[in-house]
């Protein structure tokens, strides 16, 4: 049984499709939500599921390595990002390499970095007039959206198409790929040996 922890920092619904895709999976259960915001919609997301969850300190989460400790109550085997706002730190980076993944709402390396999350890459990419946009899903490193690129999946833009129209296309790819993809790595960390 391979058990993985979600982060988000909104609403979940990204976190909502992972969960119900494995659901009633023998192998791979969803065993922990985790939140920086006490008041997002994904802790509401965890009572509906009865998922226990964890609300993270600043300052614990970067100068010290309690997660760890709390990680191996559950345990935890891989991670997935799921709208989290805060940079990984080094430890945890390390501690779950080729095991973390992260989705963007953006084909990366363009509108990418630090500040390039949710409405202001599709600001970003209105702005830019782009006739493309999508998703990169990729592994977690030390830095914002620089981590290597597992999966990418473009969604065709329009002259008319606001940046709410692109955000409602782009996640459209993302509630379509996530889960899939996760599924995926996982199973190249098994036969990798990753524990």
């Amino acid at each position: 049984m391979k058990r993985i922890a979600i982060f988000a920092s909104g609403t979940g619904s990204n976190a909502q499709q992972i969960i119900e895709h494995f659901q009633g999976n023998d192998n791979i259960r969803i065993s922990l939500i985790v939140s920086n915001r006490s008041k997002a919609g994904v802790i509401q997301l965890a009572h509906t599921h009865n998922l226990p969850h964890l609300v993270l300190n600043r300052e614990d989460f970067y100068h010290t390595e309690n997660i760890l400790k709390e990680f191996a109550v559950y345990p935890i085997d891989f991670i997935a990002l799921a709208g989290f706002l805060w940079l990984i730190p080094d430890y945890l980076v390390q501690a779950y390499a080729g095991r973390m993944v992260n989705i963007h709402p953006a084909l990366l390396p363009a509108y990418g970095g630090k500040g390039m999350y949710g409405k202001h890459v599709h600001q970003a990419v209105w702005e830019a007039k782009e006739k493309v946009s999508g998703i990169t899903i990729h592994l977690v490193n030390e830095h914002f959206d620089e981590g290597q690129i597992l999966f990418q999946a473009e969604c065709a833009l329009t002259s008319e198409d606001l940046p709410e129209d692109i955000a409602r296309k782009v996640l459209q790819l993302e509630h379509r790929h996530y889960a899939k993809v996760i599924e995926d790595q996982l199973s190249r960390c098994s036969k990798l040996g990753y524990q």
